[in-house]
């Protein structure tokens, strides 16, 4: 069956009468391809751009104003004179004050309409968590769907192209940054997710641009490996470390063909030691309060002395029942809590370079404390397994601090400094660096200290007579930068991919299954051209140190106008 574009006004009464049948039907919008019945004289129906129809028609009524007629007007324009009644016809039975009418049917009136639609469909269904319904009902609550298709089909069309666009967008630009892009170092955050089928992800730690973010079929070394060298192919980086967590796939991964060290995810160790200790203790300390609350009640419910006695002796027993389980489930809370401020490559009081064997030490003994706490209480074998499952990572944890000292050491020697400038980077640069990166991560009283710490570190080696206040100031903020970056070494958390995970998860949810690959893409363009930090700036900027070219100018220029209703929708009124 042959495809024809909708014209306003056909040259046939039969070709009227079926177009016009067929569109209540469907709701499809002025511009759309449909099947239709042959064309008089054999002759295929001219499709007028709805600038050009715009422009057009504000000359008609142009020369309408001085007095042309209608027949001369379409003799001038070279448009058929049903046309021009066509369109006159659909203007008149706009419902809307004649000033928005002639601006929403002007040039800049359309294009203002193109990046109002553009943009609803780009922040709402792709970076926000909006369906294509909820903007066909804002077109309508606003009144444009006067001036445009506002039915889902017609939305829907245009959030295809907006898709496609975004797609398209995102592997050209990625491929030009690459071009340019200065040579850096990386850590990355690995894990799988299986939203919408298993899918693989992969994060710079730093900039937070997704490298990885795709579908497979399994999660051993080998497709870890295919779809990374995918990822990194073309990119002037090296993958230094990698953070996640101890899924075996990922390790052999690491260890075998990334040729990077391995960060253990503190998360995970302190999520083992919850479900082992802290789990049961939580059902142990529900159960103590209930007793505690029966025995009150037989208490205050009790007659005869003998049975006020009982009942006050049992109340006593579940009381200290129920504080002795609260003190053991504070006690593991605390150990849980004293893991993380203990696993610093920079002792958060002091603000000095910590020891590796002395961090391993310290962390057996809060270890230890939860594994007395769960015998004492006689928890199950799988909770004494949990505990040491997550005492085996002590060791990874070990290794990392001192991967970490290790590199820091060869990159400073690297900078040729004179002894006391390089015990000055070693000693209160590098650590005062590492105390406001943890301070980002607290709120803004809890960060205070630390803060105030790292300004007591730094201040004194640009002062006069610090071991840096010799140095040009160029070469004073090189220093600096380099320890920033030295800082940003030791990872502990795969947090940013986690959190990744879980954004997907809601995406999956919303739209009923992310198995669509034009879907999930969208989402990692999104998350590393769109949207933005507090500073302004994208991930792909931060990771490619150079500013993108704006996806949502990239996607109107390569989206078309959207169409307008086929006739205007009646207005009820009130």
């Amino acid at each position: 069956m042959g495809m024809y574009c909708i014209t306003e006004a056909p040259s046939s009464s039969l070709a009227i009468s079926f177009q016009q049948e067929w569109l209540e039907d469907k709701e499809v919008a002025v511009g759309t391809v449909i099947p239709a019945a042959q064309p008089v004289n054999g002759q295929r129906q001219q499709h007028w751009h709805r600038l050009e129809r715009a422009e057009l028609f504000a000359q008609y009524q142009q020369l309408q104003a001085q007095g042309v007629s209608q027949r001369q007007a379409a003799q001038i324009l070279e448009v058929p004179r049903t046309t021009l009644q066509a369109w006159q016809a659909y203007q008149e039975r706009l419902d809307e004050h004649p000033t928005v009418i002639a601006f929403f049917q002007s040039s800049p009136g359309l294009a203002f309409l193109h990046r109002l639609v553009i943009g609803l469909h780009q922040v709402c269904t792709e970076a926000g968590a909006c369906g294509i319904r909820l903007v066909c009902l804002l077109l309508r609550l606003a009144g444009l769907d006067r001036f445009v298709g506002a039915s889902y089909g017609s939305q829907q069309h245009v959030n295809h192209q907006v898709e496609d666009a975004i797609v398209t967008y995102r592997r050209e630009e990625s491929t030009r940054l690459a071009q340019d892009m200065p040579r850096k170092t990386i850590n990355v955050a690995q894990d799988e997710t299986f939203t919408g089928g298993l899918c693989l992800v992969a994060i710079d730690l730093e900039s937070n641009y997704i490298l990885l973010e795709q579908t497979a079929q399994g999660r051993d070394q080998d497709t870890w490996n295919g779809l990374m060298e995918q990822a990194l192919a073309g990119l002037n980086c090296r993958v230094l470390q990698s953070t996640s967590d101890e899924a075996p796939g990922l390790l052999a991964y690491v260890a075998h063909h990334l040729d990077a060290h391995h960060s253990p995810d503190l998360f995970h160790m302190q999520h083992e030691l919850v479900k082992a200790v802290s789990g049961p203790l939580a059902t142990k300390q529900r159960a103590a309060l209930k007793a505690a609350a029966e025995a009150q009640a037989q208490l205050e419910q009790g007659h005869a002395p003998e049975q006020r006695e009982t009942s006050s002796t049992e109340g006593q027993a579940a009381s200290q029942e129920l504080e002795r389980i609260s003190a053991q489930r504070d006690q593991v809370a605390q150990s849980i809590r004293r893991i993380s401020r203990l696993y610093h490559v920079v002792d958060l009081e002091r603000g000095v370079r910590r020891n590796a064997p002395l961090i391993a030490t310290a962390l057996r003994e809060q270890v230890e404390t939860i594994r007395t706490v769960a015998q004492a209480e006689g928890l199950s074998q799988s909770c004494v397994e949990r505990i040491e499952k997550a005492e085996r990572v002590i060791p990874k944890m070990q290794a990392t601090i001192e991967f970490v000292s290790r590199y820091v050491h060869e990159e400073i020697r690297r900078l040729a400094l004179e002894p006391p400038q390089a015990f000055a980077m070693h000693a209160r640069l590098l650590p005062a660096s590492y105390l406001e990166r943890v301070a980002r991560t607290y709120t803004v009283s809890e960060g205070a200290p630390l803060r105030a710490l790292a300004e007591r570190l730094r201040t004194p080696l640009f002062e006069p007579g610090g071991a840096l206040a010799g140095l040009e100031p160029a070469r004073q903020q090189e220093l600096q930068q380099q320890a920033q970056r030295l800082a940003a070494v030791f990872q502990r958390s795969s947090s940013n991919v986690e959190g990744r995970n879980g954004c997907l998860s809601l995406r999956n949810h919303q739209l009923r299954g992310l198995d669509r690959p034009r879907k999930r893409e969208c989402l990692t363009a999104i998350h590393n051209f769109f949207l933005t930090r507090a500073d302004g700036t994208t991930a792909a900027e931060r990771f490619f140190g150079q500013k993108p070219r704006s996806m949502f100018a990239a996607v109107l220029d390569a989206v078309e106008i959207p169409p307008a209703p086929l006739s205007p929708p009646r207005r009820v009124q009130e």
